[in-house]
Parts: structure tokens; C-alpha cells; sequence
């Protein structure tokens, strides 16, 4: 269930009520007139099923709440009600396969800007995989992958493609450029450095590295895995499943593929560091790909199940015979 809260003008208010009190999956209606000072108006609150927010979301949007008042949407871990239970069971499909495009869109614009968190994940992680190409360290790959942030600008590539937002698209790869420039010039200089400790050899990279030596050696498979992450990924995000984006992170050889070229850049390892490049386009390209696709694929499939929809009797219609 999520918990709508939001502040409609006065003139608004009843539309808003009636809206909710015929969209199937809601409950709990709650208005308190008069109660908002900035913006001024009326203080409407709700819970809804998941598998009916967004179309009721995208309703409340075309009357303009987003624009004269606000809407908050927040998600509600425990719910003990009987009426809460009736609303989940009138509402179409499956909690767990709802997409609410607007949280999509908000969360991956959070996760998709460019920060100086964002920047110094990027660093840190491909510094921890530098270290891991170097001593041949599985290990040190797979938590490199764990800590790189880079899914989210990926993510927010395809949610702006599909949503033709093309601000959101642009930032999250500006992000990802600027990330991944950022993190294999740092990289590059940490390399050098630790040349100069002692603790990093070029022997060390020349040297056979079983564990590691797919990282600038790519192959159809890189372009597979990255293909079939991108869905995972997607559908991660989609269902609220965030848990999966720790598998869709350490199965794709992004970070660790920048870290090879870093390191190969300071030794002037020209072949390892074309490899490694090859290898991170492969990845980057087939994860939004993937993500792309499989989020116009759920938009038509989640479109056909609101076509579906049966509405509370006396439900308001929109011109031309859909549901409002």
C-alpha cells in the first residue's frame, strides 16, 4: 500500500474526493478542510494499492494538484486494517508487479545526479578494482562492483528515454560520463603512486591473471551479461525489489573494466587499456539497451492490465470513453 498525502485548492477538493472514492484499491479517505496554509487549501489523505497509484497519480496530475497544490506519495511497510486488506484484493494484478512511474522517475533523478558522493563512490570503487586487476583478486572485483554507484545514472538513461524526459536522460549520462572520466583519471594517478611505493609492478599486470584477465579480453558473453543485467536491473527497480541491484552489480564489468584501462594507462599497456575500453562500452551499452526495451515492454504490458481496470460504480469517464 502507499500513503498519499496531498493539498488541493478549494475549488479542486471535491473533484479530488470523488476521484478517490471511485478508484478501485483506495481507502482510508481523510479530508481536513482549510488545514494547508503554504500552498493555502484543503489536506486530502489517502491509501492506495500500489497496482492502482499511478493511474490514479496521473489523474490527479491532469487536474492540476501537482501544479496548484502538492502530492506526496510515501510507502507503508504495515498496514492492519480490514478495509486495507478489501482494497489490495479489488485492485488489478500484483503489488509486486506495479510500476508507479512517477517514484520510478524520482528515484532514479536521485540517483542519477551528479554529486560529489556520487564522484567519490565512482573513485573509491574503481580504486578498490584497480587493486584487484593488479593482484589478480576476485574478491577485491567483486567488491569494487558492489560499491560502484554507476547503475543509477544507467537507470536513469532508460527511464528518460522511455518517459521522454530528455533533462532526466541527459544528466544521468552527463553523470556517467563525468563519473567515469573522474574515476580513471584518479585511477591513473593512484596507480602511479603505488608504482612508486613499491606496491603496484607492471610485471604484475603483464603477468597471466586467471581471475581477472576476462576484464580486458571481451567476448560475446560480456555483451550477454550485460544484456540480461539490464532487465534484472530494470525490474528491480520497477517492483521495488532494490535487494536484486546487488546481484545486477556484480554481474557486470563496468567499474573493474575502468580500473584495467587506469592501470594500463599508467604502464602505457595500450592493448590492455583498448581491451578494458571495448569491454566497458560493451556493458554500458547493453545494460541501457536491455533496460530500455524492457521498460517500453512493462509500460504496454502494465498499460493493457489499467485497460482492465473495473472502477467503483459511478465512476467519472474521460471524453472520448476512457476512465478519467
Amino acid at each position: 500500500m502507499l500513503h498519499l498525502r496531498m493539498i488541493t485548492p478549494h475549488h479542486l477538493t471535491d473533484q479530488v474526493v470523488e476521484l478517490i472514492d471511485r478508484t478501485v484499491g483506495t481507502t482510508h479517505l481523510v479530508v481536513l478542510a482549510g488545514a494547508a496554509r503554504d500552498p493555502a487549501g484543503d489536506l486530502v489523505l489517502c491509501d492506495v494499492a500500489r497496482e492502482a497509484a499511478d493511474e490514479l497519480l496521473q489523474e490527479m496530475r491532469s487536474l492540476g494538484i501537482d501544479k496548484t497544490g502538492s502530492i506526496a506519495v510515501e510507502n507503508i511497510d504495515l498496514s492492519i486494517s480490514r478495509r486495507a486488506d478489501a482494497a489490495e484484493e479489488e485492485a488489478p494484478g500484483e503489488a509486486a508487479d506495479a510500476v508507479v512511474w512517477e517514484q520510478l522517475a524520482e528515484s532514479t533523478h536521485e540517483e542519477s545526479t551528479l554529486t560529489i558522493t556520487y564522484a567519490a563512490f565512482m573513485i573509491l570503487a574503481t580504486m578498490i578494482a584497480a587493486c584487484g586487476v593488479v593482484l589478480d583478486n576476485a574478491v577485491l572485483i567483486v567488491g569494487a562492483m558492489a560499491v560502484g554507484p554507476e547503475f543509477g545514472p544507467l537507470a536513469g538513461i532508460c527511464t528518460g528515454l522511455v518517459r521522454r524526459r530528455p533533462r532526466l536522460a541527459w544528466r544521468s549520462f552527463v553523470a556517467l560520463a563525468v563519473g567515469f572520466t573522474a574515476a580513471i583519471v584518479a585511477t591513473t594517478v593512484f596507480s602511479l603512486v603505488m608504482d612508486f611505493l613499491g606496491l603496484f609492478h607492471e610485471h604484475l599486470l603483464e603477468n597471466e591473471r586467471p581471475n581477472t584477465s576476462f576484464i580486458w579480453q571481451p567476448d560475446p558473453f560480456s555483451f550477454v551479461v550485460a544484456l540480461l543485467a539490464g532487465v534484472a536491473g530494470m525490474l528491480s527497480l520497477t517492483s521495488a525489489k532494490a535487494g536484486a541491484l546487488v546481484g545486477v552489480a556484480i554481474s557486470v564489468t563496468t567499474v573493474p573494466a575502468a580500473a584495467n584501462a587506469a592501470v594500463a594507462l599508467s604502464y602505457g599497456d595500450l592493448g590492455q587499456m583498448w581491451g578494458s575500453g571495448i569491454q566497458l562500452a560493451l556493458n554500458l551499452g547493453g545494460i541501457i539497451l536491455s533496460g530500455t526495451l524492457t521498460l517500453i515492454a512493462w509500460k504496454l504490458l502494465w498499460r493493457t492490465q489499467q485497460n482492465r481496470m473495473i472502477r467503483k460504480p459511478g465512476a467519472p469517464r474521460r471524453p472520448g470513453g476512457g476512465a478519467l
